[in-house]
């Protein structure tokens, strides 16, 4: 997309089985993501970025949809079909998705 907008899709048009990627600091993630999510925090996505796959479109994530939008913006100009996730986990956790937490504590979005 053109002048500094990305693709955006609602939490709720994310495909069953999409590649959901979660850029969020691991604090955030421990406390609550979504279960099928991959995370690579935006800081370390320039050298991590070969892992994620080139042949499917990538939804990602963040909590509010800021940082997303940069991993979005940095993957698509690098080639990646991405799109961001409107609202990230926090419209994830309002629409009641399933979520997990790396503890035995409620997950919740920080």
């Amino acid at each position: 997309m053109s002048d500094g907008q990305v693709a955006e899709v609602l939490v709720n048009e994310i495909p069953e089985g999409a590649y959901l990627l979660d850029v969020r600091e691991p604090a955030e993630w421990s406390a609550g993501h979504a279960p099928d999510a991959v995370h690579i925090p935006l800081g370390t996505l320039g050298e991590r970025a070969a892992e994620v796959p080139q042949d499917r479109k990538v939804y990602v994530v963040c909590r509010s949809g800021g940082r997303s939008a940069q991993a979005t913006m940095a993957l698509g100009q690098a080639g990646w079909d991405a799109v961001n996730v409107a609202g990230g986990m926090r419209a994830w956790e309002a629409a009641g998705f399933d979520m997990k937490a790396d503890s035995d504590a409620e997950p919740t979005v920080l």
